[in-house]
């Protein structure tokens, strides 16, 4: 199996209490229907800062900034990007980078 990082952009948040849950509702589905194979849950992101070479600092990260992140097991790119068509980041207007980690050693 190959690790594949999901990093999620933007996306609305729920307006209110019942939307809240009936998000959440909908990210433990999805996440129980992963199984095993989702090997870090992630979490949402807050407050980021992009670093820039000669070490320019920006707020934010930039025009698509990171808004959470999970870890996957997949045996390719594209089983990969199928474990995600269901996911909540899209019904909530985001979306998601499907990126393999490729291990250094």
């Amino acid at each position: 199996m190959t690790k594949f990082l999901l990093v999620y952009h933007g996306g609305n948040p729920p307006t209110s209490k019942e939307e809240g849950e009936k998000s959440m509702a909908a990210w433990t589905k999805w996440i129980g229907g992963l199984g095993k194979s989702l090997t870090d849950v992630g979490n949402p992101t807050g407050a980021s800062k992009t670093v820039a070479p000669g070490g320019k600092i920006s707020a934010g990260g930039g025009g698509n900034p990171t808004t959470g992140y999970s870890i996957l097991d997949a045996t390719n790119l594209d089983a990969a990007v199928a474990a995600v068509k269901n996911c909540p980041q899209l019904a909530a207007g985001g979306t998601i980078e499907v990126a393999e980690i490729t291990p250094v050693m």
